[in-house]
């Protein structure tokens, strides 16, 4: 399986890494980590035992959360690298939310395997882009989706 080596979430500054999905200061979250793979963007995750619509199969409420951090995480990528900025090189990323989320159940998600999601990044506006996003388990697309992204507005920050 595919690792995210480098995730833009890594470097999201304190003050906003506490999303449930993708926060790395969530302790109870999922932390969902979005990273580079050549033009698209990827993030694994292993469903938790918590994470089971019915034995042997995956809740579509976490499937929703990976694709919508996986959308914004991956506008964040995007933009970013607009910037002209790269993971690691000191700059702080931009910050995105969910304008709009929408998923498609293909096919039920077997448990116990680690989740695939594939982003195809669509700039439609300076401010906001939208993912496209194809979930994998064992190779085979069980759930599709769009996140359109926005910007994050600065009333979102509490300093």
């Amino acid at each position: 399986m595919e690792k995210v080596e480098q995730a833009i979430q890594d470097i999201y500054p304190d003050d906003y890494a506490w999303c449930y999905g993708c926060g790395r200061l969530n302790k109870d979250g999922l932390h969902l980590r979005t990273g580079w793979n050549g033009d698209q963007t990827i993030t694994i995750y292993t469903p938790r035992e918590e994470h089971t619509a019915i034995p042997g199969f995956v809740y579509g409420g976490l499937i929703a959360s990976v694709i919508d951090c996986h959308g914004t995480g991956s506008a964040a990528l995007a933009l970013h690298r607009k910037n002209g900025h790269e993971i690691g090189d000191g700059a702080e990323p931009p910050r995105f939310v969910t304008a709009s989320l929408q998923v498609n159940y293909l096919k039920p998600t077997p448990h116990g395997v680690p989740l695939k999601a594939v982003g195809k990044i669509e700039e439609i506006h300076p401010k906001k882009w939208k993912i496209h996003t194809e979930v994998f388990a064992n190779d085979v697309c069980c759930a599709s989706g769009e996140v359109v992204a926005a910007v994050m507005p600065s009333t979102f920050i509490t300093k």
